[in-house]
């Protein structure tokens, strides 16, 4: 037999939540991000369920040419666009639409030697710092990319920092507008976060929005905003099972560095699941666990393959706990329908969920 341990992508929750981000996109279209391997649940694995989406946006080349092999005939976007010229190449064979952020990419495209004019996607730093031309080198680097035969089509895009925050995005969206004013093609400037909590303003809709975080049933604007209150689904579960159980007196410690004691009496079950599997190390006491469909907590420091779990308000709640129980460690319980948010946990370990999805470790099963 092998580990218990295992995660499962629920396809459905998937499609739900794609559903969820139509309805706030209204009448923009929808790029499904399936960047890092569709945030560690598996490129080939999610295709069915988000190929209701407009387009795919992604970073990696390889991962263009898995969807293309997957089928996929419509658009499909480089986020950060080539990194080299060979990689134009790639975009006109694959079909590849691509963002262009600096003055060397536009470089490279005017080298570039095609039958096929490119669509790119010009990004504007309003704000974020980290790529795209200032608001004042923004119409000149528009009117190069125009003058080059090597491309056709031009959107615009941009990106926010805190749009899952208290600051807002208004003083992005005013950068934004004022610096594409006038300018043809299409805008993309939503991500999750912004598709969600700022779905009544149509200029932030724009032409196409960008689901990510929220395809895979995290909430963008965790603690304020719950995946119930926006409608999600989680898509990953990862599970495992008590392996052992040791019955601890008033002032035993568990595990390393004895970081635990118990203030008394008390059962503990040892799961089969470590930082080698992908759950965060910094997990620390009182990090929700499920137990047989029961809400409970780490104790003690998570090791490699194993972690400690109270067991309990599991025996309080009238439920056995005992070797083979079923631990749900983010997802939803095999049986009765319990659901533990994987933002719960990743805000107890003092991380964002995407962290913990993209953690997965190539060890553990996966099956939808």
């Amino acid at each position: 037999m092998p580990r218990p341990i295992h995660a499962t992508i629920h396809t459905c929750a998937l499609r739900n939540n794609l559903e969820r981000v139509r309805q706030a996109a209204q009448d923009a279209k929808v790029w499904a991000v399936v960047k890092a391997n569709a945030y560690g649940h598996g490129i080939e694995r999610v295709y069915a369920s988000l190929r209701a989406a407009d387009g795919f946006a992604l970073l990696d080349l390889a991962e263009a040419e898995r969807l293309r092999a997957l089928g996929w005939r419509g658009p499909i976007l480089l986020l950060e666009g080539v990194f080299e010229p060979r990689d134009l190449e790639l975009c006109s064979r694959l079909g590849l639409w691509h963002v262009v952020h600096c003055d060397e990419q536009i470089d490279m495209l005017a080298a570039h030697k095609t039958q096929q004019p490119h669509h790119v996607w010009l990004k504007l730093n309003s704000g974020m710092n980290r790529l795209g031309f200032t608001p004042q080198r923004y119409r000149s680097a528009w009117a190069r990319l125009n003058a080059l035969p090597q491309v056709d089509e031009i959107g615009h895009v941009t990106h926010f920092s805190d749009a899952d925050g208290p600051r807002g995005i208004a003083h992005q969206v005013e950068a934004f507008h004022a610096a594409t004013l006038d300018l043809p093609g299409e805008r993309s400037l939503a991500n999750s976060a912004a598709t969600l909590r700022h779905a009544s303003a149509a200029q932030v809709r724009a032409d196409w929005v960008r689901a990510g975080i929220a395809l895979y049933g995290s909430a963008p604007d965790h603690p304020e905003g719950r995946t119930a209150h926006w409608g999600l689904q989680p898509a990953m579960t990862l599970a495992t099972r008590l392996i052992g159980v040791q019955q601890l007196a008033a002032g035993d410690s568990v595990g390393y560095g004895s970081c635990f004691v118990a203030p008394a009496p008390m059962a503990i079950g040892v799961a089969a699941c470590g930082y080698a599997d992908g759950y965060p190390r910094h997990a620390e006491t009182g990090t929700p666990v499920l137990v047989e469909g029961v809400r409970t907590r780490l104790v003690g420091r998570v090791s490699m393959d194993m972690l400690a779990v109270d067991l309990e308000p599991v025996r309080a709640a009238g439920v056995h706990a005992g070797f083979g129980s079923e631990v749900t460690l983010w997802g939803q319980a095999a049986h009765g329908g319990a659901i533990l948010p994987i933002d719960e946990v990743a805000h107890a370990a003092g991380t964002i969920a995407y962290e913990l999805m993209c953690a997965l470790a190539p060890r553990v099963p996966v099956a939808d």
